[in-house]
């Protein structure tokens, strides 16, 4: 609670919101601050992407600002006004005073302000003009406080501790910090000495695929006009950042030790290489003798990744950290039932629908994982398939996040009014 703003009740109200129907939130107006709408940045992107499309369909103004070139291809097919003010400085830290003097000079516009990120300066201004100007504002953490980090990068995590205090005000300051997940806001709490803040679980997902295409065969044709070499081939996909953090080495592994097992079943890795790891996997895959049954198409976007979703046999995701997983509920939504490590936030939910598969983020774990799908006899498969898309639809439409969202916010407008009076 805070400034006579019951958090913890407004908090028990949200529980509710998803299974009412929408309400339109008109004299609302959100800014989302994030560094990047690049897709190569993986899921903070995707989600505002997904938020943007949600705030529509609930009556919210929303616009974002970020440090992107304005004439970033990417931004053309983003649903609302996007302040691209260009590259910023210090490279990941994104420094930015051109982000610094539009933020002082604009959040006055807008009823609440949302970051999407931490550990960097978009966060650091945004407090600033927010303490300014009294707007209150939220914070989605995006898996970035989980202790997986601290104790795979401890160099990283010694200057992480150095810049806490800063961070810590950042978060301490927001109205409200946003997790996804029970678990993801749970492990938050164990990275970093005096973690307070006032945290709220949103309900997460992803705008309806159906809606937006609902040609399932043209996406299919897409995807294996440009992989031909998979016509006829049954594979299991793995569509991520290709990073440490996903797992990609034990999958390749995995998928070595058990491939003599399925020879009609190939592997796809796709998605964006940014440490140049995809080299070093694509050397292993050959050293195991399996080069000719991974296939690396790269990223995929719009039909080519739905197509690829669709035509897959399952999802597959070992990652070593996942505060969520937007890739493992896109693949619900299409119907296909996915091969994910106990790591990945969700996975509870996967299990209790009975819509995949969970084993250990280790080699062994992965092998298993790979072991039971396949021993699983066709009908089973089906089955959990067939279930995929049901559980989708009951646990993880973004109008939910919307929602939740706009509830929070238009409460704190409301208090503020009738504090004001």
């Amino acid at each position: 609670m805070r400034g006579g703003f019951d958090i913890d009740g407004l908090r028990s109200e949200i529980g509710v919101i998803p299974d009412a129907p929408a309400k339109r939130w008109r004299f609302l107006n959100i800014l989302h601050i994030i560094g990047s709408l690049s897709p190569d940045g993986g899921g903070p992107p995707e989600a505002v992407r997904q938020l943007v499309k949600a705030y529509v369909e609930v009556g919210v103004e929303i616009e974002v600002v970020c440090l992107d070139e304005p004439d970033s291809p990417y931004l053309a097919d983003v649903s609302c006004r996007v302040h691209a003010l260009g590259q910023s400085l210090l490279g990941r830290y994104a420094f930015s005073p051109r982000l610094w003097r539009w933020l002082h000079g604009n959040v006055h516009r807008f009823d609440a302000l949302v970051i999407n990120g931490i550990w960097t300066f978009p966060g650091v201004a945004t407090r600033s003009a927010a303490r300014k100007t009294k707007i209150p504002y939220g914070v989605f953490v995006h898996g970035a406080l989980d202790p997986w980090f601290n104790k795979t990068y401890p160099l990283k995590h010694l200057k992480k501790n150095f810049y806490w205090p800063i961070q810590r005000a950042v978060l301490h300051d927001a109205e409200v910090v946003f997790f996804t997940t029970d678990a993801e806001r749970d492990l938050a709490m164990q990275s970093f000495r005096k973690s307070e803040w006032n945290s709220m679980v949103v309900p997460y997902g992803i705008n309806d695929p159906e809606d937006a295409h609902p040609n399932h065969a043209e996406q299919i044709q897409a995807f294996y006009d440009a992989m031909p070499q998979l016509r006829g081939r049954r594979f299991l996909l793995f569509l991520a950042r290709i990073h440490e953090k996903k797992g990609c080495d034990l999958l390749i592994e995995a998928f070595a030790k058990v491939a003599a097992l399925a020879p009609d079943v190939d592997l796809v890795v796709a998605g964006p290489d940014q440490v140049g790891l995809q080299s070093k996997l694509q050397h292993l895959a050959a050293e195991h003798g399996i080069g000719k049954r991974v296939h690396w198409p790269g990223f995929l976007g719009g039909d080519l990744k739905w197509g690829a979703m669709r035509a897959c046999d399952a999802f597959v995701l070992p990652s070593h950290q996942e505060n969520f997983g937007i890739a493992v509920v896109e693949a619900l939504a299409v119907g296909r039932p996915v091969l994910i490590s106990n790591q990945v936030n969700i996975w509870q939910d996967i299990e209790a629908d009975k819509v995949g598969l969970v084993d250990e983020d280790t080699p062994e774990g992965i092998e298993r994982l790979l072991l039971q799908w396949f021993d699983l006899p066709r009908q089973e498969r089906n089955a959990m398939a067939a279930r995929a898309r049901p559980s989708f639809v009951r646990r993880y439409g973004m109008y939910r996040a919307a929602q939740a969202i706009s509830h929070l916010f238009a409460a704190t407008k409301a208090e503020a009014k009738t504090a004001a009076v």
